[in-house]
């Protein structure tokens, strides 16, 4: 392919506009202006291209010589990628030697994953309130919605860790965590975690942080997808891919696009979310043989779920998790409102009749209580009939027996934490339902594995 040549005409922070001289640029093809990167990523209205800046803005100037060698933006790939944490150009960040394989894909590809994920294969990730009321498909796509600090990322570790160090499934599964626009000591902190754990040597870590331009942030994204397509096709894995946060993914393509001179859309976001929503998510998927399962976290603004850059992400979505902040507030961990959280895993002919069953019910009993607190905040529980007195204790019951200690926040807590088969979640809320743990006192539902251990574990000490 014939050498690139060409020159700055724009600069407009980690954008500019390039004017190619000889012949034009492909979109995803890489220039250089002496060590910096630059990814071309579309043409601009006055016949020049619009520019990416990976690297060093110093030194860049309208006028500085552009060149390139016909190379696409790829990443490297294979085995030595795992248990590494990279940036989207593929350097190390982890402290390590640099990524030396041969094995290399475009980061900006057209591949599209099959959208139609195997629903009777049901992945258990051993959280009681994500296993009976938004079961996750094998090949799907999970959505974790929240605002600040209500413990997205947390949960996306615990189910990271469950499953890839094989707690729950025991199957050969390989992990990518995309970090897009989060905080580096969040990201740090994260990577001690997983590194001490099984989950570690199978995982590769792709990060964009927070203090990074906005160019780094939204090719995470798509680099962390490429290494998943890759353990996917190549290495013939079931993968899953975990992504914090998508929000900020869209946020730093409208800054992106501020600076390339589009006219916002009338909810203050780019014009191309959606297309650039739509590039994300379909190249996640099933292929023939194995799938990528997608876990990501979504930043609510100022916990408002209607802010359309979070509404952008649902139709992708085969299970949302809704976390709530007054759940946060009740020390209801995970705080995960039920009521709210969806999968189109939850059927009968997924699930089974009784799994199906149980969650409905609960979710009925569940919206009595919250209808019955509203009476005893305001006359108190004593005034309550005896059958609606039995259906709020029993409800106080089911909520505390959703509360679950994690094994990613032990340290922090002290406490150890625990994975329970759904069979058992499923037994053990139908048993709260139909009385059967009645004469137990709702504080020893609270942060407990399954209700049959904490019985032996009383009787032990009874004696």
């Amino acid at each position: 392919m014939k050498r690139l040549k060409g020159q700055v005409r724009i600069i407009r922070n980690q954008v500019v506009e390039v004017e190619f001289f000889e012949r034009q640029p492909s979109v995803g093809e890489v220039v250089s202006i002496g060590e910096t990167k630059l990814i071309v990523v579309e043409s601009s209205r006055e016949e020049g291209f619009w520019c990416f800046v990976l690297g060093d803005m110093q030194g860049i100037r309208r006028g500085s010589q552009v060149v390139g060698q016909g190379e696409l933006f790829e990443l490297p790939l294979g085995k030595a990628v795992l248990g590494r944490v990279i940036d989207a150009l593929g350097n190390p960040l982890d402290g390590g030697v640099e990524v030396k394989t041969t094995a290399r894909l475009p980061v900006l590809r057209n591949k599209i994953g099959n959208l139609n994920p195997r629903k009777t294969d049901i992945l258990q990730t051993g959280i009681k309130s994500v296993d009976l009321f938004a079961p996750i498909v094998l090949g799907g796509k999970v959505g974790l919605f929240g605002g600040a600090g209500v413990g997205k990322t947390m949960l996306l570790t615990e189910i990271l860790q469950n499953v890839v160090s094989g707690k729950m499934l025991g199957g050969d599964y390989l992990s990518v965590f995309a970090g897009v626009g989060e905080r580096s000591r969040e990201g740090l902190e994260l990577y001690e975690r997983v590194r001490k754990t099984d989950a570690g040597a199978k995982t590769t870590m792709v990060f964009g942080t927070m203090g990074q331009n906005p160019a780094f942030r939204f090719f995470s994204a798509f680099a962390g997808v490429t290494v998943a397509e890759y353990f996917r096709d190549e290495m013939q894995k079931n993968v899953l891919m975990f992504v914090d946060n998508v929000f900020r993914f869209a946020q730093a393509g409208n800054e992106l696009s501020t600076l390339t001179g589009n006219i916002p859309t009338e909810d203050g976001y780019q014009p191309t979310i959606e297309s650039q929503m739509a590039q994300f998510h379909e190249r996640l998927g099933a292929s023939a043989q194995n799938s990528i399962t997608t876990v990501q976290a979504v930043y609510i603004p100022a916990d408002d779920i209607l802010d359309y850059g979070v509404q952008v992400v649902f139709p992708y979505l085969d299970t949302n998790i809704i976390l709530s902040r007054d759940l946060y507030k009740e020390g209801i961990l995970p705080a995960i409102d039920v009521l709210s959280s969806k999968s189109s895993a939850l059927m009968p002919e997924y699930v089974g009749e009784k799994h199906y069953k149980v969650s409905v019910d609960a979710k009925k009993l569940l919206e009595k209580v919250n209808s019955l607190e509203r009476i005893v905040s305001l006359v108190g529980e004593a005034e309550l009939g005896q059958k609606d007195r039995t259906v709020y204790e029993r409800g106080k019951k089911l909520k505390n027996y959703l509360t679950q200690n994690f094994h990613v926040a032990s340290g922090q807590l002290g406490r150890e934490g625990v994975s329970v088969p759904v069979e058992t979640v499923v037994a053990e809320v139908e048993g709260i339902m139909e009385g059967k743990y009645d004469k137990l006192a709702e504080e020893h539902f609270r942060f407990i594995g399954s209700v049959e251990d904490k019985l032996t574990r009383l009787n032990a000490n009874s004696k």
